[in-house]
């Protein structure tokens, strides 16, 4: 009987462990490792974030799901792992004494580790708020809550949203959701209070950490994507803070260098910045109790892979078969990594260095539907290893599709969003013959109401029929 076991159990670790339990769950021990009792689907929490939907609609209990699938359960925190003995130590949520758990095969799908130190002043328990975890984003909510109740007695409030690191990643949310603020302020009839400002480490608008997404438009041409999203924010009146570097934060400051290396500041009344993303916490030792951590992972804490390391971005951009294609580590064979947690070979966006010597570069983003296909990528390969010894999936992020879909508030009827197809997520320049590195008949940037249906359907469809059987019977083979 060959034992796995998984940490952590957010889009990448959940859809490893549903196949995996389906698959051999039966013949074989499947154990997730998660520090909450709880699925968390995080798309929701920018609505969250403005009160327009209940917390409890945004989560589910695991235990319940990987009782049918045979999964085992444990919510607790990983204290070190240590891959030379095939073993980690872990910690329950109840408490009690660190214990030991022996594993054939681990998966590393931990998300990340919202760095708000690295920004000093950043973060919920300081100055700024955060709508990447359930209990910040109900934080947020209720500031953002106080803020509306000022504007009704008459107050000005000045609102800013973005990314709070020059390496910040998750541009994306930061984007859906002072659009979702936006449409909120204008139902509630107070947009006229409120000046809104887009604050982003992004090269330009619709970067999102990806390069920016060139489509094809009306007569052949090739536009940029990021033009559709500037004029809605331009028909939002949203102020547009792009190129910046946040390095401090107080009360009611934000510190900024900018691409051309000068220094400035955007005061604000409400901030939802976030922060730079790093990996695990927890250490690697070898069997002489000797920290590898270096070893594992890169200097951010993610988990290296099978990919090629230490390109340049020029060369790398040339070499699309860099970026890892299995997700086990290129050492130790039978660790794996998936989501966020797996290291990327490099940024996908263009880095730049101020003349400071500050490197400012939207983060490669590994969330959402990277992270889920990733997941399933490596319970595949997990599942070939135990019947085969060998492994036969790959998908590499050259090679993958995703969907992006940024609401514009929550309503079917006065709502809107924009949905961003990408294909490839990172741009393969030997694969497609044209400037962009992507098959510009799929990758496309659409906006209207049609997309604030799809993703009401996305989450309700998730919320209401995945946490159990109705949805995890139809996964395939």
């Amino acid at each position: 009987m060959a034992k796995v076991v998984i940490i952590g159990a957010g889009f990448a670790g959940h859809t490893a462990a549903m196949y995996l339990g389906r698959g051999i769950g039966k013949e074989h021990d499947i154990t997730v490792i998660h520090k909450f009792d709880y699925f968390g689907f995080v798309p929701s929490w920018v609505w969250l974030g403005i009160d327009a939907v209940r917390p409890l609609n945004t989560v589910f209990k695991l235990q319940p799901i990987y009782d049918k699938f045979n999964v085992h359960f444990i919510q607790g925190s990983v204290l070190s792992v240590h891959p030379d003995e095939n073993h980690v130590f872990l910690r329950r949520a109840e408490g009690g004494v660190a214990e030991r758990l022996d594993y054939d095969y681990l998966i590393i799908a931990t998300g990340a580790h919202m760095n708000y130190d690295a920004t000093p002043g950043l973060g919920p328990h300081k100055h700024t708020e955060s709508i990447c975890h359930f209990d910040t984003a109900i934080q947020a909510r209720d500031r953002y809550l106080e803020n509306v109740e000022r504007m009704k007695k008459g107050e000005h409030r000045r609102i800013v949203i973005g990314t709070g690191h020059p390496s910040a990643a998750c541009q994306g949310a930061a984007f859906e959701y002072i659009t979702n603020i936006h449409h909120d302020l204008t139902q509630r009839g107070l947009r006229s209070r409120a000046d809104l400002v887009y604050l982003t480490n992004e090269p330009e608008i619709g970067d999102f950490g990806v390069g920016g997404i060139n489509v094809v438009a009306k007569g052949g041409r090739i536009a940029r994507g990021g033009d559709l999203i500037e004029d809605a924010m331009d028909e939002f009146g949203i102020e547009k803070a792009v190129r910046r570097g946040v390095h401090e934060v107080d009360r009611n400051t934000i510190f900024w260098e900018d691409f051309e290396g000068n220094y400035g500041e955007t005061g604000y009344d409400f901030a939802m910045l976030i922060p730079q993303s790093k990996g695990v916490t927890f250490p690697f030792f070898d069997r002489d109790g000797t920290n590898i951590t270096s070893k594992v992972c890169n200097p951010a804490g993610f988990v290296l892979a099978d990919g090629i390391y230490g390109l340049s971005y020029e060369e790398l951009r040339e070499t699309p078969h860099a970026w890892p294609a299995q997700y086990n580590h290129p050492v130790y064979r039978n660790i794996f990594s998936a989501g966020i947690a797996f290291a990327p070979p490099g940024p996908i966006s263009r880095p730049h260095i101020t003349k400071n010597g500050t490197s400012i570069i939207a983060g490669a983003p590994r969330t959402g539907m990277i992270s889920g296909v990733t997941g399933r990528v490596v319970a595949f390969n997990v599942m070939d290893m135990i019947r085969t010894g060998r492994m036969t999936h790959r998908e590499r992020m050259t090679e993958m599709l995703t969907v992006c879909i940024a609401s514009n508030g929550k309503s079917l009827w006065n709502g809107s969003a924009i949905v961003m197809i990408i294909y490839p997520v990172v741009p393969d320049l030997k694969h497609y013959d044209n400037r962009e590195g992507r098959d510009m008949f799929v990758t496309r940037v659409e906006r209207g109401i049609s997309g604030a249906w799809l993703k009401q359907m996305v989450e309700t469809t998730f919320m209401h029929k995945f946490r159990g059987r109705a949805f995890w019977q139809f996964i395939p083979e």
